[in-house]
């Protein structure tokens, strides 16, 4: 947006659109091996023990033959959007603010596909980066209806694949359930699933238990396919998943299931009216 090629100085830029200048000559220095590697090593275990906090994984990282500073795991943490979950309820709830919504889904019986999709966001080590991995769940087949990639954690790419999602099922769900990410709060996300009728609903931070399905797809997809193959780019990495998500939605069997896959649970129901999951 600021640049040479307007006619107006650098200065004037800035002050038209309220920037500081430091903002637009700052260039971020280089993430070194070191840290992709302890990233790459953080993801894993997180993956393996969702529940450890930062001083279990400076432990466990101890465990691996890396000194490291739980200050800097605290940072590597926060910044790859990883926080450790846990079973026990909440004693003190934070005040209402905007995009937060009631968490649907405590007693509620799925019987059926379409009654409530679910959508997270995953972060993937690499060799050369790392990338974030969004994926909308249709909770009752386990069936990924869409997923995108992104270097970013933006929230263009958590509604392109609620969009596609809509688009390829030719459904909405009655509920869609998330964390209370910011890409979730985002007014961009709330109008697009709110504007299409289904209501949403969003766990409780830290809550092991309330988006279920989808930390075990992350398991899978991690443990399945991507620490088997150590992609070392997010092309690489893109090109796998489009050859997984086809492998567990279409052959890869569920004992939660009865060993059936998510194709035939979800095609074993009449689909409901277009545009609608109720």
């Amino acid at each position: 947006m600021i640049g040479s090629a307007c006619g107006l100085s650098i200065r004037r830029q800035c002050d038209l659109l309220g920037v500081h200048r430091s903002g637009v000559y700052y260039v971020p220095a280089p993430v070194s091996q070191r840290e992709l590697d302890l990233r790459w090593r953080l993801d894993r275990i997180y993956t393996a023990h969702p529940e450890f906090g930062v001083r279990r994984m400076v432990l466990a990282l101890g465990d691996q033959g890396w000194s490291v500073n739980p200050k800097c795991v605290r940072r590597l943490l926060r910044a790859m959007g990883l926080e450790a979950v846990y079973p026990k309820p909440r004693l003190s709830l934070p005040g209402p603010r905007a995009g937060q919504f009631p968490y649907l889904l405590r007693g509620l019986a799925i019987t059926r596909p379409h009654q409530v999709w679910a959508a997270d966001i995953t972060y993937i080590a690499m060799a050369e980066g790392w990338a974030y991995l969004v994926a909308i769940l249709e909770w009752f087949s386990r069936y990924v209806l869409a997923w995108e990639l992104s270097v970013t954690r933006d929230r263009d790419f958590c509604v392109r694949a609620w969009e596609h999602a809509v688009t390829v099922s030719g459904c909405r769900p009655q509920i869609m359930n998330t964390d209370q990410g910011a890409e979730f709060c985002s007014m961009e996300w709330t109008q697009a699933v709110s504007g299409r009728g289904t209501q949403i609903s969003q766990d409780g931070r830290g809550r092991c238990l309330d988006n279920v399905m989808v930390e075990r797809l992350w398991r899978t997809v991690k443990h399945e396919h991507v620490y088997l193959h150590d992609y070392a780019t997010v092309p690489a990495l893109r090109r796998g998943l489009h050859g997984f998500f086809p492998f567990y939605n279409d052959r890869r069997w569920h004992q939660g299931l009865a060993n059936r896959t998510p194709w035939e649970v979800l095609n074993s129901y009449p689909k409901d009216e277009p545009e609608g999951g109720q």
